[in-house]
């Protein structure tokens, strides 16, 4: 029987038009990866831009995700192609690039991450993603254009300038609006509820849904049913290192309750 890649859980939710779910990994042992997909989360989110995990880290926790059929999308440094490139080969599911700035930046990106005709993506087969060359390469090339994403954060003001054009990409495949940053950019650090945030998320699901593409932005449960409204169809709830923080002080707050009883 011929091989192929594994297909996307996120991609083939959000085409069937339902909700994705993802969950942001801190920490670097796959025991967080191996959690998150016995919770039920459709995907993980690695990170390789704050998080000081190394390669090998990264592998480990993709092959984790993988034994559940979980996806995982790594937050790639912006350095060269190889660095776009290598989340793909360990067989993540999809790339997250941080801080777009222009379209041409958005084309550039395409080019590098997409095979023919979309892009000029360096063509190895030699790894994980096209099973170690036991991929036909016609069918590698499809099936990694078609089942393997690229989402690109939009969290700086200096984007909106061309954010329809890059709506309109073909090959960028979920656009995700960071307010974190757009917050700080914006010179209210912080302040999610700013005017100009609220705005702009509304405007970057809107343009979205007029051209068909995915969108993604954290959230909390608290705001699921806001955004999804609004057209958000990719949501990304808590991370590892905020479950671990709030259990470990509600547990140390009721053990000092009890000492105080002594």
């Amino acid at each position: 029987m011929a091989q192929q890649m594994r297909r996307s859980r996120v991609l083939s939710k959000l085409r069937k038009g339902e909700i994705a779910l993802s969950t942001k990994i801190n920490l670097t042992d796959p025991v967080s990866v191996e959690l998150a997909a016995l919770a039920g989360f459709d995907c993980v989110w690695l990170d390789m831009e704050h998080i000081p995990c190394d390669w090998e880290d990264i592998c480990n926790m993709v092959r984790m995700a993988k034994v559940y059929d979980m996806d995982s999308m790594v937050r790639v440094s912006k350095g060269s192609y190889s660095d776009l490139i290598k989340p793909f080969e360990a067989d993540a599911t999809g790339i997250i690039y941080p801080h777009l700035m222009s379209l041409k930046e958005a084309k550039n990106l395409v080019y590098f991450t997409k095979f023919h005709p979309l892009g000029r993506r360096p063509l190895d087969g030699g790894n994980a993603d096209a099973k170690y060359c036991q991929i036909d390469i016609q069918t590698y090339v499809q099936m990694a254009n078609r089942e393997r994403f690229v989402m690109v954060q939009l969290e700086d003001p200096e984007i909106l300038q061309d954010l329809e054009e890059i709506v309109k990409l073909e090959g960028i495949d979920i656009i995700f609006f960071g307010p974190g940053d757009f917050s700080q950019g914006i010179g209210a650090p912080g302040d999610f509820n700013h005017p100009k945030v609220i705005e702009t998320r509304k405007k970057v699901a809107e343009i979205c849904k007029q051209h068909g593409k995915f969108c993604s932005t954290p959230c909390s449960l608290q705001q699921m049913e806001e955004y999804i409204k609004m057209g958000y169809n990719f949501l990304n709830l808590g991370a590892d290192v905020i479950g671990l923080g709030i259990y470990w002080n509600e547990l140390m707050s009721q053990a000092k309750k009890f000492l105080s009883k002594l």
